[in-house]
C-alpha cells in the first residue's frame, strides 16, 4: 500500500486519479448524449418526412392510391442523389410506391405497428435509418416509410459523433487539470494554519512550556486534535512546575540540617573523624547546591541575543574554586585563550555549569594533579 508523507500529496494523487476517471467518464457521457441527441433529431426528421409523404397520398375512385411528388421532393428522393428514400407499403407488405429500384420497400421487416416505428436496415453495406408511420387513406391502411442513407457524403451527424471523442472530448481533460491546479492551491491555503501551528510548536521546549497552539484559524476537522495537544501541554507544564518546586523545596529543606550537622561535627574530639565527616558534609552541600542550580536553570529564560565572555567566566570560576582544590591537594590551571571569547548565553549560568564541572574534576582527580580549564577560540571549554 502506498504511504503518503503529507496530506497535500495524498490529496493530489487521489485527485489526479479522480480527474482521469472523471475525464474519461465525462467524455463517454458527452459522446453518448450527443449521439442520443443527434439520433432524436434524425428520428424526428424522418417522422416528419414520412408524415409529409402521407399527406400527398390521394385515394382514387377505384380504391387505389396515387402519389404525386412536387419537384423539390422528386430531387430529394432521386436515385442519383441517393441520400433519402421512401416507400408506401400496404397491409400485405406489398410496396405501392417506392423511390428504390424495383419498387422495393425501404424496410422489408416493417412490423406494421399501429404507432410510429424507428427502423434500421442495411443495403449494399450502407446503414439505412428511418421511420415508418401508419396512415389510413380512404379506408385503406398503409405504412409510409422514409429513410436516410447514413453513409451518404452529405450526412454529417455520424461524422460529428465519431470525431467528438477524438477531438472535442479531450477538451474536458485540460479543463479538469485546471480545476486540479486550482484545488491544489485551495488545499494549500486551507492547510496554511496547520503549517503555522507546526512552526509555533517548534518553539516549545523546557524553557518555553507556556506556548500553546492557536485554535482560531485551525479547520474544524483538526481542531479537536490541536485542542488535545494543548491540553497535553498544560499537563506537561504542570508536571514541570511541580518537579521544579519539589527540587527547590528539597534543596532548601536540606540546607538547614546540613548546617546543623556541620556545626555539630566541629565539636567532635577526634579531628580525623571530624575531617572525614566534614568532607562528606561538603559533598552533600555541593549536591544540594547543584539541585538548586538545576531548579533555577529549568525556570530560567535566556535572551537569544545575550552574549558572555567565556574566558572571563572560566577565570572567575578558577579563582573561586582554587582554595577548594588546594585544600584537597590539587592545583588549578587556566590555559588556552587569553583574550575574551564571546559566546551566546548567560554569564551566571555558564559560571555555574563550569563550576559544577570543576568540582567534579577536583573530586575525582588523583591527588597532586592539576585540574585544567582549557578555553578555545571557537567558544568551547574543557575541564580535565
Amino acid at each position: 500500500m502506498i504511504r503518503f508523507r503529507s496530506i497535500i500529496s495524498r490529496i493530489v494523487i487521489l485527485h489526479v486519479i479522480a480527474v482521469a476517471i472523471t475525464s474519461i467518464l465525462m467524455s463517454l457521457a458527452l459522446s453518448w448524449l450527443l449521439g442520443l441527441a443527434t439520433n432524436n433529431i434524425h428520428n424526428d426528421a424522418m417522422e416528419e418526412q414520412a408524415a409529409s409523404l402521407s399527406h400527398l397520398l390521394v385515394p382514387l375512385a377505384d380504391g387505389s392510391l396515387s402519389l404525386e411528388l412536387p419537384p423539390n421532393l422528386q430531387g430529394l428522393y432521386s436515385q442519383p442523389y441517393g441520400r433519402y428514400s421512401y416507400a408506401v407499403v400496404d397491409a400485405k407488405g406489398k410496396s405501392l410506391f417506392s423511390s428504390l429500384k424495383d419498387m422495393e420497400p425501404v424496410f422489408p421487416e416493417d412490423p406494421h405497428a399501429a404507432a410510429v416505428q424507428f427502423l434500421e436496415t442495411r443495403k449494399g453495406g450502407a446503414a439505412i435509418s428511418g421511420a415508418s408511420i401508419r396512415r389510413v387513406i380512404g379506408d385503406k391502411p398503409v405504412w409510409v416509410q422514409a429513410a436516410e442513407d447514413m453513409a451518404n457524403r452529405d450526412v454529417l451527424i455520424d461524422d460529428i459523433v465519431e470525431d467528438f471523442f477524438k477531438h472535442v472530448g479531450w477538451i474536458t481533460l485540460p479543463i479538469l487539470l485546471v480545476l486540479l491546479v486550482t484545488d491544489i492551491a485551495i488545499f494549500r491555503r486551507a492547510l496554511l494554519p496547520l503549517r503555522q501551528a507546526s512552526e509555533i510548536a517548534q518553539q516549545i521546549g523546557p524553557a518555553r512550556t507556556d506556548i500553546r497552539l492557536p485554535l482560531n484559524e485551525i479547520p474544524s476537522e483538526v481542531r479537536p486534535l490541536v485542542s488535545a495537544i494543548n491540553q497535553a501541554l498544560d499537563r506537561l507544564d504542570e508536571g514541570f512546575r511541580v518537579q521544579r518546586e519539589f527540587t527547590a523545596d528539597a534543596a532548601h529543606e536540606l540546607r538547614t540540617p546540613l548546617s546543623i550537622l556541620r556545626t555539630r561535627v566541629e565539636t567532635l574530639d577526634d579531628p580525623r573523624v571530624a575531617k572525614a565527616l566534614h568532607l562528606d558534609i561538603e559533598a552533600m552541600s555541593r549536591v544540594v547546591s547543584q539541585l538548586l542550580d538545576i531548579a533555577e536553570l529549568e525556570a530560567f529564560t535566556i535572551d537569544p541575543s545575550e552574549v558572555a565572555d567565556l574566558q572571563g567566566a572560566c577565570a572567575e570560576v578558577a579563582e573561586f574554586i582554587a582554595p577548594l582544590a588546594l585544600d584537597q591537594d590539587r592545583e588549578i590551571a587556566l590555559l588556552g585563550a587569553t583574550a575574551p571569547v564571546w559566546v551566546r548565553g548567560n554569564a551566571e549560568m555558564m559560571k555555574r555549569a563550569i563550576r559544577n564541572l570543576a568540582e567534579n574534576a577536583i573530586k575525582h582527580a588523583p591527588k597532586d594533579t592539576v585540574v585544567e580549564f582549557v578555553v578555545e577560540e571557537d567558544g568551547t571549554v574543557t575541564v580535565m
